[in-house]
């Protein structure tokens, strides 16, 4: 059974990640990326709530007699 010649294998992992860096390098550079963000703030609408229109006795314990 003939062995395993594992000689090259350190050219060949070393050149793949060279590789790869390139590829992500020339990927990454055609991406335009904002300098300046800015923040937006986001309005939230008012949701009427019939328990908040009215007050009662339980709400205002001031307003009992006394």
């Amino acid at each position: 059974m003939p062995q395993l010649d594992t000689s090259t294998w350190l050219t060949v992992i070393l050149s793949m990640f060279l590789t790869l860096l390139i590829i992500f390098q020339l990927k990454i550079s055609k991406h335009n990326f904002h300098y300046t963000p800015e923040l937006t703030t986001t309005k939230t609408p008012k949701q009427n709530n019939p328990w908040e229109m009215t007050w009662t006795k339980i709400y205002l314990p001031l307003s009992l007699p006394q």
